[in-house]
């Protein structure tokens, strides 16, 4: 079955709860009143009627300063957050690397965590079993196998986290931020095996502030401003829109995305041109040059 990822008017609503501005005389009325005050819950929009269609072939660049709503919107395709209305589909295996920590017990074993990492993405108890020998031997850990996760460094509890997380290879791939932390022998290895994860991957979706890397990656984007989508089109047509001062185009770069198109039949089957058609295609015409505008979204 083909891979797509399709968001319906999708929309995030969460409830905030802020303190009120009060005066105190002292520290210890400060805590009183702070007691018996009761924060105000409001609600604020995250994210504002977006629709987005994904399907095989294409890599989408998530665009925008910090706070624009980036790294909600992959949250929400990867079904962190449930959206407060619009529906979102996705089809196919799918994996986000957005919390390479997230299931992780810092009481519990380095090989107890590789099955707690495991569950939290999915994966069913034969699988982590399968996969143990070789997180081992991709994190460099196993002679750590027995020992609490507590007793490791923060650079191997990532390196734990990252070889759990791509030992799989998903039909569609969810990123926020490319990964560029660890010492250099793991990066090298892991940015290989990062590669070959996206080369792989039916569907790529990745927020990065980082330009050039996209450009490498990407065939299409998307621009979001305080969780509106603001252009969706061709990468570099919404880079050079809206990224202030882009750097200059690297040597390599992304292949565009062209989508099939649909088989013709019989019925819409061009007639056969006549005499006089064939004579005027045998003469030169002026080529006109072919604009392509951005997708705005409905």
């Amino acid at each position: 079955m083909p891979a797509f990822v399709h968001l319906e008017n999708v929309t995030l609503s969460v409830p905030v709860y802020q303190q009120k501005e009060r005066s105190a005389t002292s520290f210890y009325n400060n805590f009183v009143v702070a007691a018996f005050d009761r924060p105000q819950r409001s609600f604020r929009t995250l994210l504002h009627d977006i629709s987005l269609h994904a399907e095989e072939g294409e890599r989408i660049a998530v665009l925008g300063q910090n706070g624009a709503g980036k790294s909600t919107l992959l949250r929400v395709i990867a079904g962190v957050y449930a959206p407060t209305s619009g529906r979102v589909r996705l089809q196919g295996s799918s994996q986000a690397l957005l919390n390479l920590a997230l299931g992780f017990n810092p009481d519990a074993t380095v090989k107890e965590n590789i099955y707690l990492r495991g569950a939290a993405l999915g994966l069913s108890i034969r699988e982590c079993h399968a996969i143990v020998p070789s997180v081992l031997a991709f994190s460099g850990l196993e002679d750590r196998i027995g020992e609490r996760l507590r007793v490791l460094s923060a650079g191997q509890k990532m390196r734990l986290g990252f070889a759990v997380t791509t030992e799989l290879q998903p039909d569609v791939l969810i990123m926020d931020e490319w990964l560029g932390a660890g010492d250099a022998e793991f990066l090298k290895r892991a940015q290989e095996r990062m590669r070959g994860r996206v080369d792989s991957a039916k569907i790529v979706i990745l927020a990065s502030h980082n330009v050039q890397l996209l450009r490498q990656i990407c065939n299409r984007a998307i621009y979001i401003d305080q969780g509106r989508v603001l252009a969706d089109g061709p990468l570099e047509e919404v880079v050079q829109g809206f990224i202030p001062n882009p750097p200059p185009l690297p040597r390599v770069v992304a292949k565009p995305f062209v989508r099939p198109a649909a088989p013709a039949t019989a019925a819409s089957a061009p007639p056969a041109p006549d005499t006089a058609s064939r004579a005027a295609d045998a003469s030169p015409a002026t080529p006109t040059p072919s604009t392509q505008t951005l997708r705005q979204p409905k």
